[in-house]
């Protein structure tokens, strides 16, 4: 059992950088389909007023935060704003409809808030650009990592 854990941990950084792809991915198209009406749209169809509040405003962050969390770019930083934005999202137009995403057409933006959460804590994984712009990007890490152990 324990080879399968070491392995599993040796996986951890690609895992969990093919989960930051993803929700990125999936959060920009959110804010894509806004935007400029791509992949059905924004909810009813077509496209947010442009400087409508929250509407736009969220769409742009679901764009931008999506983007730079997809290429792994400023990505904390990145994911803790589009984390609050949902969170903004779920407090102020699901939940007053009723407690429970399921019953308040919550789900999306619960699910992205706790999963942007998590990368604000867990970081980029790996394929991240973060990694090439760090002072301590995945080459020198290993130097230090084998000189303290």
């Amino acid at each position: 059992m324990s080879q399968l854990s070491a392995r599993l941990d040796r996986a951890q950084p690609y895992a969990l950088g093919l989960f930051r792809i993803v929700v990125g991915l999936l959060f920009l198209c959110h804010g894509a389909a806004s935007l400029f009406g791509v992949l059905g749209g924004a909810v009813g169809g077509g496209t947010v007023p442009t400087g409508s509040w929250p509407g736009w405003y969220a769409a742009v962050i679901q764009l931008v935060g999506g983007a730079l969390v997809l290429v792994g770019l400023g990505t904390r930083a990145a994911a803790f704003i589009a984390s609050g934005s949902m969170a903004y999202a779920y407090f102020k137009v699901h939940q007053p409809m009723s407690l429970f995403p399921l019953e308040n057409g919550g789900e999306a933006s619960a699910m992205f808030c706790w999963a942007l959460l998590l990368l604000v804590f867990t970081g980029p994984g790996a394929l991240a650009l973060d990694g090439l712009f760090s002072s301590r990007g995945p080459a020198r890490r290993e130097r230090h990592e084998t000189v303290t152990v």
